[in-house]
Parts: C-alpha cells; sequence; structure tokens
C-alpha cells in the first residue's frame, strides 16, 4: 500500500507553529514551469517567499499545491506552487524550520535523500542552511553531535534529519 507525502503535513505544522508564536513563516522554493510565481524575483532558479497572514491573502495549502495572492513591488500577483517543489519551510526571525528532499533527487538517485549523512537539498543563499547545535549544548561536542550555533548574524535554517 502506498502513503501519501508527509511534506504537505509538515508544511501546514510548521505554518502553524510559526503562526501560533509569532513568527514569519517563509518558504524556499524551486521554480520551473509548473510554478507561478514573479518571475523577475527568482534568483538562482530559487523563490523565497513570506506565506505569513499578513503578506498573503487568500492562502490555501492543500496536499498538492500552495496557493495564494500576494503584492510584489504593491502590485497582487496569483501565486500557484506545487507542494513538491518546496525546498525548506522556516521561521524568518529564528531560522527554525525544516528542509525537504527534491523529488527529481530522489528519482535519480535511487534512494532516500541523506542516507549517507549529508542533506542533498541545495538551498541558495536564501535560506542559509547551518546545523545548529540544541540549546545548552557544549563547544566540547562529539563527531556525531552538531556543531554550535552562529552567533548574531541572520538566522539560519536548522536541518532536521
Amino acid at each position: 500500500m502506498e502513503t501519501t507525502s508527509t511534506q504537505p503535513y509538515l508544511l501546514r505544522a510548521l505554518y502553524e507553529w510559526c503562526s501560533d508564536n509569532g513568527l514569519t513563516p517563509h518558504i524556499a522554493v524551486r521554480v520551473d514551469e509548473t510554478v507561478q510565481v514573479p518571475r523577475e524575483f527568482v534568483q538562482n532558479g530559487q523563490i523565497v517567499l513570506n506565506i505569513g497572514f499578513d503578506a498573503t491573502n487568500g492562502l490555501k495549502m492543500g496536499n498538492d499545491y500552495i496557493e495564494f495572492k500576494a503584492r510584489f513591488g504593491g502590485v497582487p500577483r496569483d501565486i500557484f506552487i506545487p507542494v513538491n517543489r518546496v525546498l525548506a519551510i522556516y521561521a524568518r526571525e529564528t531560522g527554525q524550520g525544516m528542509a525537504f528532499p527534491e523529488a527529481s533527487q530522489e528519482a535519480e538517485a535511487g534512494k532516500m535523500p541523506g542516507a549517507d549523512g549529508e542533506s542533498e537539498v541545495p538551498i541558495a543563499e536564501k535560506p542559509q542552511l547551518r546545523p545548529v547545535s540544541p540549546p545548552g549544548s557544549s563547544k566540547d561536542a562529539g563527531p556525531d553531535d552538531e556543531p554550535p550555533a552562529p552567533s548574531g548574524g541572520r538566522p539560519s535554517l536548522r536541518i532536521v534529519k
């Protein structure tokens, strides 16, 4: 029996978590012909979008797509994103969130992404994917532990394996 993808459920859960905690949810999207976004804002084949309540109108996060209206430079635009094109969702203020593997990479590799211990999800400069240590971890972490959290600067996305 084949089950449905967990990605749309995780996207909705992290969106709700951001909203409940007063954080601003952003998504990083791999843009191709199936994605409807303003192309002038696409950089390196990717776009980062604010999907917070104040930035969107009519947000629908279904199992197959994310759809909403948003303003870009004061001009309202219809946005349509297949769920499998979402690379990551994270809170702008903290960088906490989750990255997702690309479906094409899974098919090409013939295996589960990250099986070798490394994330196979390429992300452009926004958001920066850097492992973040849990609060209270020491700088003398062992080889299996994540490196210490970066201090100051831009928030980073926490990779959950």
